[in-house]
């Protein structure tokens, strides 16, 4: 179901496509490419949205920078002094996370109106990005489609093309409450990461990955959350042609699960403690899926450049189940 959502203050409409399937009720925002909602059945059987999103457009357009549910792009996470090297040229880039570029600069993916068409289960979305948007070279044509399988998974397929050589790294910010409110840092993780990329002060990859062994962030065998996270994880099966599942986050509360699957090489957890008003700190999880922060700076990480002839491609499903609910210690 196609309707009207908003109309933004230049006067563009926005509309909401609805999605349902098996039990499942995904709602996507044509501004930011936005997933709204996502509604889904907990162990007895009551549906509860389980993704951050605001009732209206007005919350999206007052409050954009928890890039609540977004696609992010061109790239998501940083690029550190908010410039990058290709081919003998350096490109600047719009600084928006103090020297830093961040999900695309001042005005990404998350910020523009996107084109939207059915397909069988689902909805793509679609725009071209223009050479020299927020400092990025080359034309962009992204198109990503959102798809609930026959099981109520959500699939995510993304794909782009360009016709200069470019850098490219797309994601969505959803932010998961499986217990459909309150604080999510009760919420068990298992993710199938081996190594991590420490930081520096500016959320900028320093050295090599990290074993997680021994630190907090070993979470190969599940356990809760809590907060104090925004790191990328470097994901054991790396890149990979298909979708190859690598979390599971679980509510005991509910008994909810999220399963992730993805084709990415890293994952960034997000334990959102900057969340403010209306929404508390810690209130959502995002497990962004990607390309690792800073990579175009970073030979040795995976590459993220794209050229003229190939094609982006990446998918992410969102699988949700339930197991027997169980008290919070």
């Amino acid at each position: 179901m196609n309707e009207l959502f908003g109309t933004l203050s230049d006067g563009t409409p926005v509309h909401r496509w609805t999605l349902e399937r098996a039990g499942v009720r995904v709602r996507v925002l044509s501004y930011g490419g936005i997933v709204q909602s996502a509604e889904v059945p907990d162990a007895a059987g009551r549906t509860a949205d389980v993704v951050l999103g605001f009732p209206g457009l007005d919350g999206y357009v007052k409050h954009p920078e928890p890039y609540l549910g977004a696609v992010i792009g061109r790239y998501a996470n940083r690029i550190a002094g908010a410039r990058f090297p290709l081919d003998g040229r350096t490109y600047a880039l719009a600084p928006n996370d103090g020297p830093h570029a961040l999900h695309g600069g001042e005005r990404g993916f998350d910020k523009r109106g996107w084109d939207m068409a059915p397909v069988p289960h689902g909805v793509r979305l679609g725009r071209v990005s223009p050479h020299g948007e927020e400092g990025f070279p080359g034309r962009l044509a992204v198109t990503v489609t959102y798809t609930l399988t026959a099981a109520g998974a959500l699939r995510i397929a993304y794909e782009a093309v360009t016709d200069a050589p470019t850098v490219v790294n797309l994601t969505s910010h959803s932010y998961w409450n499986l217990g459909g409110s309150g604080d999510a840092g009760g919420h068990e993780l298992r993710l199938a990461a081996s190594r991590y990329t420490p930081v520096d002060a500016g959320l900028i990859p320093a050295g090599p990955p990290a074993d997680v062994s021994g630190s907090p962030f070993d979470f190969r065998t599940a356990r809760r959350t809590g907060s104090g996270y925004d790191h990328n994880f470097v994901l054991d099966k790396g890149v990979t042609e298909a979708a190859e599942e690598v979390a599971e986050l679980y509510d005991p509360g509910s008994g909810r699960t999220l399963t992730v699957a993805t084709t990415e090489p890293g994952l960034q957890l997000y334990t959102a403690d900057h969340l403010s008003a209306p929404f508390a700190p810690g209130a959502g999880i995002a497990l962004e899926t990607q390309h690792f922060p800073n990579s175009p700076h970073r030979p040795d990480f995976p590459d993220t450049v794209l050229r003229p002839g190939e094609v982006f491609r990446s998918e992410t499903v969102y699988g949700f189940g339930v197991r027997d609910r169980r008290p919070v210690p």
